[in-house]
């Protein structure tokens, strides 16, 4: 049995296809993320997966649960936190939890032991108003929230975004802990760089899902070599790189550019120094980023030639 599993899944919204005839199972025990920006369905998804919205097609199972006609046993074995800061502000810290624990009928003590690496770090505060605390300390306070009933599966809707370097990193050794006990977590983020904590990732773009592997594996979808550009004009290099027939695969990638060369390589180099001054020319592996930016591109391209 899967913990989770999903046939067909669609959701729209009037005239906007949230998602596509989504098709994915994840494993007992893995810690599994959905990667994309926003836009890409990730929270319609987890809203279906905790039974907090109906799929208008396909099906979807949550360690055996339908999530339409089991809603009752879902709910009592997931933990889910939303992406949006959803506790109650004016509450304190331990008034928080110990509401979410009385809500399945638990206590704080009883399951203390799921929630103690977490709360630790903020117990300190727990008299401190939710709505008061900084951004990771919400964070904790959600996530213990999540697991305070001891839940089976763990669903966690961007729980790094807006939150300090620091505390994403405290955030995901919390997760690595949780999973080495045997918990099932599911995990989004737009965070490319946090795809290499998941052990297999599936990457969204506009309800689609373009790839699902490993992240090393998806690291080897772009075959050939990938060079990076870097120099002051970054935008006048990405103008001048796509008049070539030979270059390909194109993008902006923070203050350079990453582009790849069919044929002659080095005439390429040397056409570009001519042009341009003070410029760095490196060959460098593709990131899960780079797999991204390349699949999103050649699935608009897609779309358009499918649009006429």
């Amino acid at each position: 049995m899967f913990a989770v599993e999903a046939h067909n899944l669609v959701k729209r919204y009037k005239s906007v296809q949230a998602l596509n005839s989504l098709n994915f199972t994840i494993d007992k025990g893995e810690m599994y993320g959905f990667i994309g920006p926003d836009g890409a369905g990730k929270t319609s998804l987890f809203r279906i997966l905790t039974s907090l919205l109906i799929p208008d097609e396909g099906s979807a199972t949550v360690l055996g649960y339908d999530v339409v006609k089991d809603y009752r046993e879902i709910r009592k074995i997931s933990g889910y936190m939303p992406g949006r800061f959803s506790l109650y502000p004016d509450l304190s810290v331990e008034e928080n939890l110990q509401f979410f624990a009385s809500v399945f009928k638990t206590s704080i003590e009883e399951n203390y032991h799921m929630v103690k690496d977490i709360y630790s770090h903020i117990e300190p505060f727990k008299k401190r108003r939710a709505g008061k605390l900084s951004g990771g300390m919400k964070q904790k306070l959600a996530l213990s929230c999540a697991l305070i009933h001891k839940p089976e599966i763990l669903f966690l809707d961007e729980p790094t975004t807006g939150v300090d370097p620091v505390s994403r990193q405290e955030f995901w050794e919390m997760l690595a802990r949780l999973k080495k006990e045997g918990l099932s977590i599911v995990v989004s983020t737009p965070y490319m760089d946090e795809a290499s904590l998941c052990a297999r990732i599936a990457m969204m773009y506009k309800g689609d899902i373009l790839a699902e592997d490993s992240p090393e594996a998806i690291q080897q979808m772009i075959s050939g070599k990938l060079w990076s550009v870097s120099g002051a004009r970054t935008y006048d290099i990405l103008r001048y790189l796509r008049t070539f027939n030979t270059c390909f695969n194109i993008y902006p990638f923070g203050q350079n550019v990453h582009f790849q060369v069919s044929g002659d390589a080095e005439a390429v180099f040397q056409q570009i120094k001519n042009e341009f001054q003070n410029i760095q020319i490196v060959e460098i592996q593709a990131s899960v980023e780079d797999v991204f930016l390349h699949l999103s591109a050649r699935t608009e391209e897609e779309k358009e030639v499918l649009n006429g």
